[in-house]
C-alpha cells in the first residue's frame, strides 16, 4: 500500500505551532528578562531547569495566554511556566510564576493551570513545588465564580505528596497564600510576602511601609514563622528544595528513602563526652551533637531562626531518612515557649504524614512561665505539640540527655507507652515535676530538705530506670549506636504498606 506524501499539508500547522511556543518562550521580551537576570535572579524557565534533573521538564500548560480575549494584553503561558520533570530520579511537579509577564500576575487560564498541575499531582502521587514572584489575581481578571481553586486543591493535598514553596521575589495576595498551605517554604533576602502590597496598605490603612519592612525575610523567617529556611539566592533556595525532597517518599502511601551516604556503619561517639557537660546548668549547643550522630554531611535543619531553642531537622542515620525534634540548651536553657512548639507541631506532622522515623533528644528545664509566655498562648501550642507527638504513628525514639522538668518532658514523647520504640536515658539526668532547687526556694524548705530533693532529682536517670520509666541508661558514646539499632528493631513497620494519615480531633 502506498503511503500518500502528506508532509507538505503539515507544514504551515507546524510552523504555526513552532511560532506560538516561540512567543511562550519569549517570555516578558529580551528586555524584562534581562532586567530580571540583572537583578540577580534566574527567570521562571532558568528556574524549573535548575529544579528538575537536566533534560527532563516537559512544559504543560505552555500556550495558555497565547489567545487572549479582546482588549485583554498578550501574556506568554499567563504569565506561569509549569510542567511536570524529574528530581533525584523521582517525578515531580512544579510551576514558577513569571515576574516578566504582567508582574507574574495571575490570569484566569493561569487560576486553570494552577489547579490542574495541584490536580495532577494529586493523581499521580507525586510532589510538587511552587515558585513564586507575582502580584496575585490580576486585576482584568472576570469574577471567577466557581471556578477550580488551587488553594482548595493545595489543601486538600496535604499530607498526600509533598509540598514545597520557594518565595523569590515579591509576592502577594492569591499566589503567597501558597506559601503557608505547603509543607516547607524558601525565600531569598530580595523575596518579600505579605497578603496586601504596601501601595493597598497605603490606600486601605494609611500606613507607609516598604516591601521588606512588611513581608521580607526579617519578619517572615525570623518572626512570624511562615517561612521555615533563607538561601542566599535563587539557585541555593531551588538546591535546598531538591535537597529537602530527598529525604521523603514521593507520597503518603509508600516508605521513606533508604540511601547509602557513605557513612551508614555504627560508631562510638567519643567526642560527645567533651560536648556535653553532666552539669545540668551548663549550656552547650545542640547542632553539634546532631552532626556527630547522624551520617555525616546529611543534617538539614528546618526553620533554624524562629523557635531557635528547639531545634527541629531532617537527617540520615544509618542511610535511614529521619526527622529530629532536640532541645536547645544555648537558647533559653531549652525552654519551650510558644514558637518552639509551633515550629515542633508542623515539623512533626509533615514527618509523620510522610511516614519518617522521629527522634526526641531532650534537655530541658520545662515550658516558658511568664507573662510574655502566657500571652503568647504558649499553654495552647505546647498542647498543640503534645497531641502531634502523640498522634505519631511512625517509629519514635526518645533520649533524656541531662534533664526533663514536668511538661516538657512529656511532650518530647518520654513516656514509654505510648507507641515508642525506644525510650533511654543518659546517666546524668535530673527529672522532676519542676526543679528542686527553684522548688526548695519557694517552698522555704530547710537546707537538709533541698539537698535530699536534689539528690533524688540527679538520680532521675536510674529511678525512673527501676520501674521501666525508661527501657535502658545507655553511655552517651553508644548514642548513634541504639538509634540504628532502633531502627532496625521497627523495619517492618517502617517499610509499609502505608495509607495516608487519618484527619481527626481537633488540635487544641
Amino acid at each position: 500500500m502506498e503511503i500518500p506524501a502528506n508532509r507538505d499539508e503539515w507544514a504551515p500547522l507546524l510552523d504555526q505551532l513552532a511560532k506560538k511556543r516561540a512567543e511562550a518562550t519569549a517570555m516578558g521580551g529580551e528586555e524584562r528578562v534581562a532586567r530580571h537576570r540583572a537583578a540577580g535572579k534566574l527567570d521562571a524557565r532558568e528556574r524549573m531547569e535548575r529544579l528538575f534533573d537536566p533534560g527532563t521538564f516537559v512544559e504543560l500548560g505552555a500556550l495558555v495566554g497565547n489567545e487572549p480575549e479582546a482588549g485583554a494584553p498578550h501574556a506568554p503561558a499567563d504569565a506561569l511556566v509549569g510542567g511536570i520533570g524529574v528530581i533525584d530520579g523521582r517525578p515531580a511537579i512544579a510551576a514558577a510564576e513569571d515576574f516578566t509577564v504582567l508582574g507574574g500576575s495571575i490570569g484566569t487560564g493561569a487560576s486553570d493551570k494552577r489547579y490542574r498541575l495541584v490536580q495532577l499531582a494529586a493523581q499521580e502521587r507525586v510532589p510538587i513545588v511552587f515558585m513564586l514572584e507575582g502580584a496575585g489575581h490580576r486585576v482584568t481578571n472576570a469574577p471567577a465564580g466557581r471556578r477550580p481553586n488551587d488553594l482548595q486543591a493545595l489543601a486538600d493535598l496535604s499530607g498526600h505528596v509533598p509540598m514545597v514553596c520557594l518565595v523569590l521575589g515579591a509576592s502577594a495576595g492569591h499566589g503567597a497564600l501558597t506559601a503557608p498551605l505547603s509543607d516547607f517554604v524558601v525565600m531569598t533576602p530580595s523575596a518579600s510576602l505579605f497578603t496586601a502590597g504596601p501601595p493597598l496598605v497605603k490606600a486601605a490603612l494609611g500606613e507607609d511601609v516598604t516591601k521588606e519592612a512588611l513581608g521580607g525575610p526579617s519578619v517572615h523567617v525570623e518572626q512570624s514563622g511562615v517561612v521555615h529556611n533563607l538561601a542566599a539566592d535563587d539557585p541555593e533556595a531551588i538546591d535546598l528544595a531538591r535537597s529537602y525532597l530527598s529525604y521523603f517518599p514521593s507520597n503518603a502511601w509508600t516508605a521513606p528513602p533508604v540511601m547509602e551516604t557513605g557513612d551508614i556503619a555504627r560508631r562510638d561517639l567519643g567526642e560527645i563526652l567533651d560536648v556535653i557537660p553532666p552539669n545540668p546548668r551548663r549550656p552547650y549547643k545542640m547542632r553539634v551533637v546532631l552532626d556527630m550522630v547522624v551520617d555525616r554531611g546529611t543534617l538539614l535543619e528546618v526553620q533554624p531562626a524562629f523557635g531557635s531553642a528547639v531545634v527541629t531537622a531532617l537527617a540520615r542515620i544509618g542511610g535511614h531518612s529521619l526527622a529530629i525534634v532536640a532541645n536547645d540548651p544555648s537558647v533559653l536553657a531549652g525552654t519551650i515557649d510558644a514558637d518552639a512548639a509551633d515550629k515542633a507541631t508542623h515539623f512533626l506532622g509533615v514527618a509523620d504524614a510522610f511516614h519518617l522515623p522521629v527522634v526526641f533528644l531532650a534537655d530541658n528545664p520545662g515550658v516558658m512561665g511568664g507573662s510574655v509566655a502566657e500571652r503568647s498562648g504558649a499553654l495552647r501550642h505546647v498542647a498543640r505539640m503534645f497531641v502531634a507527638q502523640h498522634r505519631i504513628s511512625a517509629p519514635k525514639f526518645h533520649v533524656t540527655l541531662r534533664k526533663a522538668f514536668g511538661f516538657g518532658s512529656t511532650i518530647m514523647a518520654m513516656n514509654p507507652f505510648d507507641g515508642q520504640t525506644l525510650t533511654l536515658a543518659f546517666p546524668a539526668v535530673t527529672l522532676g515535676a519542676s526543679p528542686a532547687a527553684s522548688v526548695a526556694q519557694s517552698s522555704k524548705l530547710d537546707d537538709e530538705a533541698r539537698e535530699r530533693a536534689i539528690a533524688e532529682q540527679a538520680a532521675g536517670s536510674f529511678r525512673a530506670a527501676n520501674t521501666m520509666g525508661y527501657d535502658d541508661v545507655i553511655d552517651p558514646r553508644q548514642l548513634r549506636n541504639v538509634i540504628i539499632d532502633g531502627l532496625a528493631l521497627s523495619d517492618a513497620r517502617s517499610s509499609g504498606p502505608f495509607l495516608p494519615a487519618p484527619t481527626y480531633g481537633i488540635l487544641p
